[in-house]
């Protein structure tokens, strides 16, 4: 199935970061986060990818058009650098596509731009390219397809840590306590769709507003409910968080490989 990628908005929630670069691009160790999602994706198979850019396109181009696979796999250097050996064969079959969506469209209105793009498929992926997870993907697309229905959300908890403040209308506090996000339930960026879900959008409006609502209507929209590791990098605390878990070894996101792929090295050529 292709995947479409979402990788124009500003990320304005992590500045920091995306004044200079796409926040697609922010690294999560050696990597932008954008190689980590693209990564899970391909260990189910799943390699030809449609790239929605905007923002500072021409940063998420070169890294495709000057990707080096010995920036990232173990090698042997000979000849002052002018021969390279890879002791670990990289992947070779990832297929990119680089399509200009604009700068300052909403996430309907890319899909929209590369809906030729998808023309073919029955059914396709796609992501806000922004979050990561261990969600059982041939679990979530086996359910889709036996729904019949044309849209698919995966569902996660929110990460909530704050504190609540129960308040009276004088201002007094009448309880202080752990916020509790059981039963609570949010978008988690990870969709997959029927070709008719172009029939439920229109031009200039976003995807999970409008469009979404009329599969409510329609009764054609599904969640899929995971209960288990997700994280979205929206601040400076999130992507900490996650260059972290690299640090340590601890990426729950690569989810264990068939025996012929363990001798493989995870890196795009």
């Amino acid at each position: 199935m292709k995947v479409v990628l979402f990788c124009g908005g500003l990320g304005t929630r992590i500045r920091e970061y995306s004044e200079t670069i796409p926040k697609p691009m922010i690294p999560i160790g050696s990597q932008p986060i954008l190689w980590h999602v693209m990564q899970y994706y391909r260990q189910y198979g799943h390699t030809d990818f449609i790239l929605c850019l905007g923002y500072k396109a021409n940063i998420v181009k070169d890294f495709f058009l000057n990707y080096r696979p010995q920036n990232f796999s173990d090698c042997v250097i000979s000849g002052f650098g002018t021969n390279v050996e890879l002791l670990n064969e990289p992947d070779r079959d990832w297929r990119v596509t680089l399509i200009d969506t604009g700068i300052w469209r909403s996430i309907g209105e890319r899909l929209l731009a590369v809906r030729d793009q998808v023309r073919g498929e029955e059914i396709f992926l796609a992501n806000y390219s922004d979050g990561l997870t261990n969600c059982d993907l041939d679990d979530m697309i086996d359910r889709f397809k036996r729904s019949g229905k044309i849209a698919c959300f995966m569902a996660v908890r929110p990460p909530l840590t704050y504190h609540l403040a129960d308040i009276d209308e004088d201002g007094e506090v009448r309880d202080f306590h752990s916020s509790d996000s059981s039963d609570i339930w949010i978008n988690g960026g990870y969709f997959l769709f029927r070709r008719e879900i172009f029939d439920f959008m229109r031009e200039g409006e976003d995807l999970v507003l409008a469009p979404f609502r009329r599969l409510i209507e329609a009764n054609q929209l599904m969640a899929y409910k995971h209960e288990g590791f997700w994280r979205s990098m929206d601040t400076l605390k999130d992507r900490q968080v996650l260059e972290d878990m690299v640090e340590q070894g601890k990426m729950p996101w690569r989810v264990p490989c068939p025996p012929e792929e363990k001798a493989k090295t995870l890196v795009l050529a």
